[in-house]
Parts: structure tokens; sequence; C-alpha cells
């Protein structure tokens, strides 16, 4: 008797287990693993502000604000999507894994509000350890009824990468790409502002 009652509470458990699984299984969009991370944002409610995952615990501290702005460059763009994700401090891609697909740990994801603005709270990045690439955030935008997009990402002007032709080429075509970095109370301060429909094909 003994042993049937373990017996049937071990199928009762597998049981369980199985319907668990294939509830969760079922929740998953079936383009989990191929779309964009933009759309990984989960549960999680939007709005103009987030901190990327780590950033209490960093030294290089850094609050990145802006505009998002309509095409015409003056009117804010309400409701637009703004996801970013970069290396750590050391130009390392932290990688995580998420119902079988991997992501990039240090990321996160804003919506304007009806000014158009944003705030992201996250630190400096180091440099991609496996090239010679400019520290940068890697940055997809996505506006209401349209599909994403990515746009330039985000520079430092204090990065000993970015000189001569690399520089003068920014500079020429979008400066607002740069980070220019204020240290006030131990916070980095920087602003880039973004205009829709002008900055979606990156270079660097």
């Amino acid at each position: 008797m003994k042993n049937l009652t373990t017996l049937l509470s071990l199928v009762c458990l597998i049981i369980s287990f199985n319907i668990l699984q294939a509830q969760e299984t079922s929740e998953i969009p079936e383009n989990f693993k191929k779309r964009s991370p933009i759309y990984d944002y989960s549960e999680k409610k939007l709005n103009n502000i987030d901190t990327i995952p780590d950033f209490a615990s960093k030294s290089q501290k850094l609050k990145i604000t802006g505009t998002i702005y309509e095409n015409d460059g003056k009117t804010p763009a309400k409701n637009v999507m703004l996801f970013i994700h970069h290396t750590d401090e050391n130009g390392n891609f932290e990688l995580k894994r998420q119902n079988k697909k991997r992501y990039v740990h240090h990321r996160g994801w804003v919506k304007t509000d009806a000014d158009g603005k944003y705030t992201f709270y996250t630190f400096v990045p180091g440099k991609y350890m496996y090239s010679n690439e400019l520290k940068q955030i890697l940055p997809i935008v996505k506006e209401p009824n349209k599909p994403e997009y990515k746009i330039e990402t985000f520079l430092f002007d204090d990065d000993p990468q970015l000189t001569g032709k690399c520089r003068t080429k920014v500079e020429k075509t979008n400066p607002n790409r740069i980070l220019k970095l204020d240290k006030k109370e131990g916070l980095f301060i920087a602003k880039r502002d973004i205009i829709l429909g002008q900055e979606e094909t990156a270079s660097y």
C-alpha cells in the first residue's frame, strides 16, 4: 500500500510538471528566439525611465537623458520605445539565457512621455574586448504602428579610438551621437536627442 501511494504521488508530480511546462511553453511567442530584443520586456510596464541591471554596483555610473523628436526635428514624439544594450565595463557582452534564447544582460527599455523625454540609468561600457571598435551603446527604436529599426549607436567623446576621419565623419553627420560626459556628485551625465527617420543607418 505504501509503495502504491508513493507511485501515485510520483505520477501526480510528473503530470503537474508537464502541465506547468506546457503552459509556460504556450505563453512563449512562436518567433520568440528570432524576434528583436526590443520586444523582450515581458511583463515589465514601460515608462520613460529605466535602470540597466547592475547600475548600483558600477563605479562609472551614467545617466543618459534626451528627447525623441518627429522627423521635423521639433515635434516631441510620444510613446516611442527605445531599447539599448551594451558591454560591461570590461568590454564583454555578458550573456544570459531565457527560454533557450540568449540575450545581453545589460539592457533596458523606455517609452517616451508626452514630451518625448526619456532617461536611462546605466554605466560607461568598455570597448568590445574582441575588436578595436569604439565604446558604444547599441539602440533600437520602435515607433507606434511601425516596425522596429536600429539607429546609430551612442558614442563617447573621451574614447581614444574616436579620432581622425572617424570623429570628423560623425561630427559632420550626427554629432548628437557623441556623449559628452559631465560628472556631478559621482554620476556621469550625458544627453542624446534623437530625430526619427534620420538616424537609421549605423556606420560604427
